[in-house]
């Protein structure tokens, strides 16, 4: 009986994953909330695969040298509820995955006037 209902319980845990699985689309969408529910479910190679390379990439590298973390933006590529596009849009990676999209009006190249333009010195 301990046999029968491993078994059972084995399957439909195997269904379960399986229709996990099949949640991320084959195409990234391009409206911003549909954007937003599933490029998490897309690695780097995946992404460059169907939007191109980015118009800008960021690195970030530890202390080691080792790179953690990236910033790319994408120009005119999400579109809002009533269709227009953003002008950026930014994919914040940490190590292969999306960990935050912003949509921005401008290039991603302004740099506001109370904005710390240098790092500050230890003292």
């Amino acid at each position: 009986m301990k046999l029968v209902t491993f078994a059972l319980l084995f399957s439909l845990s195997s269904f379960a994953f399986a229709q996990a699985e099949n949640k991320t689309p084959a195409e990234i969408p391009t409206n911003e909330k549909d954007f937003i529910s599933t490029i998490d479910g897309f690695e780097k190679a995946k992404i460059i695969e169907q939007l191109g390379q980015p118009s800008k990439i960021d690195e970030i590298a530890s202390a080691a040298g080792k790179p953690v973390a990236s910033i790319w933006q994408y120009h005119y590529l999400n579109t809002d509820e009533k269709g227009e596009y953003y002008q950026t849009t930014e994919l914040d990676f940490l190590d292969d995955k999306v960990v935050m999209e912003v949509f921005m009006n401008n290039d991603g190249s302004e740099i506001p006037a109370d904005a710390v333009k240098s790092t500050p010195q230890k003292k």
